[in-house]
């Protein structure tokens, strides 16, 4: 496998394409469906796939401990999960997806202010620059 396929940037760059198509694909199918029932209907897609791909790669295991902290933090993770796609998709439902998903990628700007916050993470002044345009570029396509 090229060494690209090793980076975390070739991952995120995917992770952007395929929430681009989960935008689209959700609107039109959240269309003729109350959102809470498309929200479960994806769930269970995610989670079958998932399943495969652990299956196919072997990868699937039992760990003999589970870290409480770390367990805690995962299903803390889990509801968050949860409740955005929830959210997501009644936004979805009454809005236009060109508009509702720049907002939900405010995300980006809230992980930067949280990261250095709660985990201490530092960024550049020019990386501030660019979270302050992602927020600004967010909100001129949401109001557009």
């Amino acid at each position: 496998m090229p060494i690209w396929t090793e980076t975390w940037q070739f991952w995120a760059a995917m992770a952007a394409v395929f929430a681009a198509f989960t935008a689209i694909f959700a609107k039109v199918g959240v269309d003729e469906l109350n959102p809470d029932v498309a929200t479960f209907l994806r769930t269970l897609v995610v989670a079958v796939v998932l399943g495969l791909v652990l299956a196919a790669t072997r990868r699937f295991e039992v760990p003999d401990r589970i870290p409480v902290r770390g367990a805690g933090f995962l299903i803390l993770s889990g509801l968050a999960t949860g409740a955005s796609w929830i959210c997501y998709f009644r936004a979805l439902k009454l809005g236009n997806a060109s508009q509702v998903v720049p907002v939900d990628k405010l995300s980006v700007v809230l992980v930067a202010i949280f990261g250095a916050l709660f985990l201490g993470e530092h960024l550049s002044a020019s990386s501030w620059l660019g979270v302050a345009l992602i927020a600004s570029g967010a909100i001129l396509v949401a109001l557009g």
